[in-house]
Protein backbone atom coordinates (compact mmCIF):
# COMPACT_ATOMS: atom_id res chain seq x y z
CA UNK A 1 0.00 0.00 0.00
CA UNK A 2 0.94 3.21 -1.18
CA UNK A 3 1.39 6.44 1.53
CA UNK A 4 0.27 9.74 0.74
CA UNK A 5 1.09 12.27 3.26
CA UNK A 6 -0.32 15.88 2.20
CA UNK A 7 1.71 18.90 4.07
CA UNK A 8 1.42 22.14 4.21
CA UNK A 9 -0.05 25.89 5.47
CA UNK A 10 -3.96 27.00 5.48
CA UNK A 11 -4.29 25.97 1.92
CA UNK A 12 -3.70 22.71 2.72
CA UNK A 13 -5.67 22.10 6.21
CA UNK A 14 -8.93 24.31 4.83
CA UNK A 15 -11.52 25.41 7.15
CA UNK A 16 -14.48 23.80 8.52
CA UNK A 17 -17.17 22.57 6.22
CA UNK A 18 -14.45 22.81 3.30
CA UNK A 19 -13.68 19.66 1.00
CA UNK A 20 -9.64 20.71 0.30
CA UNK A 21 -7.62 19.77 -2.21
CA UNK A 22 -6.43 16.84 -0.13
CA UNK A 23 -10.39 15.89 -0.84
CA UNK A 24 -9.97 16.37 -4.40
CA UNK A 25 -6.73 14.76 -4.54
CA UNK A 26 -8.27 11.42 -2.71
CA UNK A 27 -11.22 11.08 -5.08
CA UNK A 28 -8.50 11.03 -7.94
CA UNK A 29 -6.34 8.62 -6.68
CA UNK A 30 -9.73 6.59 -5.92
CA UNK A 31 -10.47 6.87 -9.35
CA UNK A 32 -7.51 5.75 -11.22
CA UNK A 33 -4.21 4.89 -9.27
CA UNK A 34 -6.24 0.98 -9.25
CA UNK A 35 -3.96 -0.22 -5.93
CA UNK A 36 -4.90 0.24 -2.29
CA UNK A 37 -3.26 3.45 -1.01
CA UNK A 38 -3.79 6.00 2.29
CA UNK A 39 -3.25 9.65 3.38
CA UNK A 40 -1.43 9.59 6.17
CA UNK A 41 -0.36 11.89 8.71
CA UNK A 42 -0.49 13.15 12.42
CA UNK A 43 -3.28 15.19 12.20
CA UNK A 44 -6.54 14.85 11.23
CA UNK A 45 -8.48 18.45 12.28
CA UNK A 46 -9.78 21.08 9.59
CA UNK A 47 -8.97 24.90 10.89
CA UNK A 48 -12.29 26.25 12.65
CA UNK A 49 -12.44 30.30 11.53
CA UNK A 50 -14.84 30.74 14.75
CA UNK A 51 -12.48 30.03 17.25
CA UNK A 52 -8.43 30.52 14.97
CA UNK A 53 -7.97 26.76 16.27
CA UNK A 54 -7.38 23.49 14.49
CA UNK A 55 -10.17 22.09 16.38
CA UNK A 56 -12.87 20.87 13.55
CA UNK A 57 -13.77 18.04 12.43
CA UNK A 58 -16.23 19.14 9.89
CA UNK A 59 -15.40 17.53 6.84
CA UNK A 60 -17.99 17.86 3.73
CA UNK A 61 -17.56 14.41 3.45
CA UNK A 62 -17.45 12.30 6.34
CA UNK A 63 -16.37 9.30 4.24
CA UNK A 64 -12.81 11.77 3.20
CA UNK A 65 -9.36 10.49 5.27
CA UNK A 66 -8.50 12.88 7.43
CA UNK A 67 -5.26 12.46 8.07
CA UNK A 68 -2.17 15.58 7.19
CA UNK A 69 0.48 17.28 8.41
CA UNK A 70 -0.94 21.00 7.98
CA UNK A 71 -1.58 23.88 9.69
CA UNK A 72 -2.62 27.23 9.22
CA UNK A 73 0.33 29.85 9.48
CA UNK A 74 3.09 26.95 9.52
CA UNK A 75 5.42 26.70 6.61
CA UNK A 76 8.88 25.34 6.57
CA UNK A 77 9.70 26.93 9.19
CA UNK A 78 7.71 24.55 11.04
CA UNK A 79 7.38 21.59 9.18
CA UNK A 80 11.40 20.96 8.88
CA UNK A 81 11.33 20.18 12.67
CA UNK A 82 8.01 17.75 12.37
CA UNK A 83 8.11 16.30 9.04
CA UNK A 84 10.74 13.38 10.29
CA UNK A 85 8.59 11.91 13.62
CA UNK A 86 5.62 12.27 10.97
CA UNK A 87 6.88 10.43 8.46
CA UNK A 88 8.61 7.69 11.11
CA UNK A 89 5.21 7.37 13.00
CA UNK A 90 3.02 7.66 9.81
CA UNK A 91 5.07 5.46 7.39
CA UNK A 92 4.34 7.90 4.68
CA UNK A 93 5.84 6.73 1.36
CA UNK A 94 5.47 9.88 -0.63
CA UNK A 95 5.05 13.66 0.55
CA UNK A 96 2.92 15.71 -1.05
CA UNK A 97 4.40 19.29 0.03
CA UNK A 98 2.51 22.99 -0.82
CA UNK A 99 4.67 25.59 1.29
CA UNK A 100 6.79 28.67 1.37
CA UNK A 101 3.50 31.29 0.85
CA UNK A 102 3.50 31.79 4.88
CA UNK A 103 7.41 31.78 5.20
CA UNK A 104 7.74 34.51 2.79
CA UNK A 105 4.98 36.43 4.18
CA UNK A 106 5.66 36.47 7.95
CA UNK A 107 9.10 34.53 9.14
CA UNK A 108 12.12 34.38 6.41
CA UNK A 109 13.22 35.64 3.06
CA UNK A 110 13.63 33.52 0.01
CA UNK A 111 17.68 32.32 1.12
CA UNK A 112 16.34 31.27 4.30
CA UNK A 113 12.89 29.52 3.39
CA UNK A 114 14.88 27.56 0.44
CA UNK A 115 17.21 26.29 3.33
CA UNK A 116 14.53 25.11 5.51
CA UNK A 117 13.03 23.43 2.68
CA UNK A 118 16.71 21.27 2.21
CA UNK A 119 16.20 20.81 5.98
CA UNK A 120 12.97 19.23 5.44
CA UNK A 121 14.34 16.95 2.76
CA UNK A 122 16.96 15.89 4.81
CA UNK A 123 14.84 15.25 8.22
CA UNK A 124 12.15 13.26 5.67
CA UNK A 125 15.26 11.45 4.57
CA UNK A 126 16.31 10.76 7.73
CA UNK A 127 13.01 8.61 9.35
CA UNK A 128 12.55 6.75 5.52
CA UNK A 129 15.62 6.97 3.43
CA UNK A 130 13.58 5.71 0.83
CA UNK A 131 10.44 8.40 0.97
CA UNK A 132 9.47 10.57 -2.15
CA UNK A 133 8.65 13.96 -2.29
CA UNK A 134 6.48 16.15 -4.45
CA UNK A 135 6.64 19.96 -3.60
CA UNK A 136 4.88 22.79 -5.28
CA UNK A 137 5.62 26.30 -6.00
CA UNK A 138 4.36 29.23 -4.36
CA UNK A 139 1.04 29.85 -6.55
CA UNK A 140 -0.31 33.33 -7.23
CA UNK A 141 -1.83 34.94 -4.36
CA UNK A 142 -3.83 38.25 -3.65
CA UNK A 143 -0.66 39.65 -1.91
CA UNK A 144 2.17 39.38 -4.75
CA UNK A 145 0.18 41.44 -6.90
CA UNK A 146 -0.16 44.43 -4.54
CA UNK A 147 2.91 44.28 -3.64
CA UNK A 148 5.94 43.94 -6.00
CA UNK A 149 8.47 43.21 -3.28
CA UNK A 150 7.15 40.04 -1.88
CA UNK A 151 6.24 39.30 -5.90
CA UNK A 152 10.24 39.51 -6.28
CA UNK A 153 10.57 37.15 -3.29
CA UNK A 154 8.19 34.87 -4.70
CA UNK A 155 9.83 34.35 -7.99
CA UNK A 156 13.44 34.04 -5.93
CA UNK A 157 11.65 31.45 -3.89
CA UNK A 158 10.75 29.24 -6.42
CA UNK A 159 13.68 29.18 -8.74
CA UNK A 160 15.51 28.27 -5.42
CA UNK A 161 12.77 25.48 -4.64
CA UNK A 162 13.52 24.28 -7.80
CA UNK A 163 17.17 24.21 -7.75
CA UNK A 164 16.69 22.47 -4.56
CA UNK A 165 14.47 19.85 -5.93
CA UNK A 166 17.51 19.38 -8.83
CA UNK A 167 19.88 19.35 -6.21
CA UNK A 168 18.86 16.42 -4.01
CA UNK A 169 16.95 14.30 -6.44
CA UNK A 170 18.58 11.22 -5.79
CA UNK A 171 17.25 7.55 -7.55
CA UNK A 172 16.23 5.96 -4.04
CA UNK A 173 14.51 9.02 -2.53
CA UNK A 174 13.07 10.61 -5.95
CA UNK A 175 11.68 14.41 -5.56
CA UNK A 176 9.55 16.20 -7.91
CA UNK A 177 8.95 19.77 -8.53
CA UNK A 178 5.41 20.32 -9.64
CA UNK A 179 4.01 22.42 -12.35
CA UNK A 180 1.54 25.20 -11.29
CA UNK A 181 -1.59 25.49 -12.35
CA UNK A 182 -1.14 27.57 -15.54
CA UNK A 183 -4.77 28.49 -15.58
CA UNK A 184 -4.89 29.41 -11.65
CA UNK A 185 -6.64 32.79 -10.97
CA UNK A 186 -6.96 34.14 -7.71
CA UNK A 187 -10.24 36.12 -8.66
CA UNK A 188 -11.90 32.81 -9.89
CA UNK A 189 -9.91 30.20 -7.82
CA UNK A 190 -10.10 31.46 -4.95
CA UNK A 191 -12.40 32.82 -2.33
CA UNK A 192 -9.92 36.16 -0.75
CA UNK A 193 -7.18 36.31 -3.07
CA UNK A 194 -5.23 33.34 -1.35
CA UNK A 195 -7.51 30.50 -0.10
CA UNK A 196 -8.68 28.44 -3.21
CA UNK A 197 -12.11 27.34 -3.14
CA UNK A 198 -13.74 24.59 -5.07
CA UNK A 199 -11.74 25.32 -8.52
CA UNK A 200 -9.27 26.42 -6.98
CA UNK A 201 -8.87 23.45 -5.23
CA UNK A 202 -8.92 20.97 -8.33
CA UNK A 203 -6.25 23.08 -9.81
CA UNK A 204 -3.90 22.42 -7.11
CA UNK A 205 -5.00 18.53 -6.84
CA UNK A 206 -4.15 18.67 -10.78
CA UNK A 207 -0.79 19.93 -9.74
CA UNK A 208 0.19 17.07 -7.77
CA UNK A 209 -1.91 14.55 -9.75
CA UNK A 210 0.16 15.46 -12.88
CA UNK A 211 3.12 15.39 -11.34
CA UNK A 212 2.56 11.78 -9.71
CA UNK A 213 1.51 10.33 -12.95
CA UNK A 214 4.13 11.82 -15.46
CA UNK A 215 7.05 11.40 -12.82
CA UNK A 216 6.33 8.23 -11.85
CA UNK A 217 3.23 6.54 -13.22
CA UNK A 218 1.37 6.80 -10.11
CA UNK A 219 -2.26 7.59 -11.25
CA UNK A 220 -3.61 8.84 -14.29
CA UNK A 221 -3.82 12.21 -15.43
CA UNK A 222 -5.98 14.74 -13.71
CA UNK A 223 -10.26 14.72 -14.96
CA UNK A 224 -11.49 16.31 -12.07
CA UNK A 225 -13.26 13.67 -10.79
Amino acid sequence: MLRFMPVGDSMTIGSAGEHTWRYRMWQHLRDTYGRPFALVGPRETLHDKATDTPTSYEYADPDFPRAHLAGWGEGWLHMAPLIGDAVRSCRADVLLVSLGLIDLGFYTNAEQTAENARRFVAEARSANPRVRMVFLPVIPNVRAEEDPGFATQVTLFNELLAKTVADLDEPRSALLLASPPESYDIDFDTYDGTHPNGSGEHKIAEAFAEALHQGWGIGEGYGGS
